[in-house]
């Protein structure tokens, strides 16, 4: 786990990393309302989720093909089950993303949403995700927006090692906002 961690960390050090586009509709107080398109993502439910995700892009796949690490990293837990998501860079779409090896791991286009986004730093963790998960909710609410999945979204945008500057995000899907 430690050499896929230093390898990660070095994968986002040395390059550019591609951020997944969304559009900002609305901004309300702290929160963000935006649109995501649809984009290709892989993803697992295991109890070594990253490892698996970081060895399929490191060249565990049908092409033997390295891909580049991007950000955000998505975060969900439902019924006591973790799972992990990476978006996928922009050139890969359902006709040349490469296939995993190990197939746990799906890989899939992701449907297009409107969600509320609220931002915070340093590392993230449990309790950070549920105290800002909270305010999320509590803004949609005063907001009156209609909340369509209530399992919170934990983003990550940073390597383990960047200590300074780190972004993270919950997120919640909502239905599409009238103006």
């Amino acid at each position: 786990m430690v050499k896929y961690l230093l390898l990660f960390s070095i994968t986002m050090f040395s390059q550019e990393t591609e951020i997944q586009k969304y559009d900002v509709i609305k901004t309300l107080e702290n929160i963000e309302i935006r649109y995501y398109p649809p984009v290709m993502k892989a993803k697992v439910s295991s109890n070594r989720n990253f490892s698996k995700l970081f060895q399929y892009i490191s060249g565990n796949n049908e092409n033997n093909e390295k891909i580049a690490m991007t950000a955000p990293v998505y975060m969900t837990q439902e019924n006591g089950k973790n799972t992990m998501e990476f978006v996928l860079p922009s050139k890969y779409s359902k006709e040349n993303a490469a296939m995993p090896k190990d197939k746990t791991i799906e890989v899939y286009s992701s449907k297009p949403g409107y969600y509320a986004a609220i931002q915070f730093g340093g590392y993230s963790n449990v309790e950070k995700v549920n105290k800002h998960y909270e305010l999320l909710v509590e803004e949609i609410k005063k907001n009156k927006l209609s909340i369509i999945d209530k399992r919170p979204i934990a983003l990550s945008y940073n390597s383990p090692y960047k200590v300074f500057n780190r972004r993270n995000e919950v997120l919640v899907e909502i239905s599409a906002t009238q103006d």
